[in-house]
């Protein structure tokens, strides 16, 4: 197929993402595609180092299909798996249908068994490309959590806004030091992700709790209801605490992650999101109770 493609002027390249000129494109490719803008992430540190390109470019230099790996660490019922994610995959209109696609998942998936990741995540809304490389559907759950605090008069937390410098500065380093927010299912370091989606994420408030030295990433919704999206802690503080310190009132409340290190009773019932989420391991049991990976982790 390389063949193929070569002699119909596409020109592989496998490249790492810290340099500017594959993230540019990578970056345009996504902008025009799926109109999302990477580009926050050059005023944040820029992209996740670990990021590796597998990219067919035309002969006018443009990049005609792309998809990235990166590092993925998790949390998987209580062990810490090396793990892998793949993004940013995408082929312009005008090239499809010529195998790119196909060749640089086998390309992608190659590199990540030869890097000895244990397991590869990826997220997509058409599954059957996939499965034929390996990939099942991990499904995932909705959690509703009990809530028995009556909240407190005067909240004691700190709004954070990552376009301030000092903010951008504690998020940062907290995020090296976190602990993941679930011993069920959870990334254990993904930085660069969770600062772009806490930007792009629509009506996403962050806050931190000095009582219990913890970021805490929350929605309010239009209906009134309160959905807990993230926490950044060195320790993850209990539900009642959080709700207490942020001055919240409330019985009920959506929990965008498995609520295992919350310390309250909570209920799953299966997220039918077009968007799912696969896994492909030979090493890894798939998870055996109900598992979410949270807005901030998406990719």
């Amino acid at each position: 197929m390389a063949d193929r493609l070569m002699a119909e002027g596409l020109t592989f390249r496998q490249g790492d993402l810290r340099d500017p000129a594959a993230w540019a494109s990578v970056a345009s490719l996504l902008a025009d595609i799926f109109g999302i803008d990477v580009t926050p992430l050059d005023q944040m540190g820029g992209p996740d180092p670990s990021s590796m390109a597998f990219s067919w470019f035309a002969a006018d230099g443009q990049l005609a299909a792309n998809l990235s790996a990166f590092a993925l660490p998790m949390m998987i019922d209580g062990r810490t798996v090396n793990a892998a994610g793949l993004q940013s995959g995408a082929v312009r209109p005008e090239f499809r249908t010529r195998g790119l696609f196909r060749d640089v998942t086998e390309k992608a998936l190659d590199w990540c068994d030869a890097q000895g990741f244990e397991a590869v995540l990826l997220y997509t809304e058409k599954p059957a490309l996939y499965e034929q490389h390996g990939f099942a559907i991990l499904p995932q759950s909705r959690f509703v959590a009990e809530a028995t605090t009556t909240g407190q008069t005067t909240p004691q937390v700190h709004p954070l806004n990552l376009r301030k410098s000092d903010d951008l500065t504690l998020v940062t380093k907290m995020l090296a030091t976190r602990k993941p927010v679930s011993g069920r299912f959870a990334v254990a370091r993904q930085n660069e992700m969770f600062l772009l989606n806490a930007l792009l994420s629509e009506n996403v408030r962050l806050g931190y709790l000095k009582p219990h030295d913890a970021i805490i990433v929350w929605r309010d919704a239009m209906d009134g209801s309160f959905e807990l999206l993230d926490i950044v802690a060195p320790e993850i503080p209990r539900l009642d605490d959080i709700l207490e310190t942020l001055g919240k009132s409330l019985s009920r409340l959506v929990i965008d992650f498995p609520p295992d290190l919350l310390g309250c009773d909570f209920t799953a019932t299966p997220d039918n999101d077009p968007l799912v989420l696969m896994m492909r391991s030979a090493l890894v049991p798939f998870p055996e109770a109900a598992i979410r990976l949270p807005e901030m982790a998406h990719f």
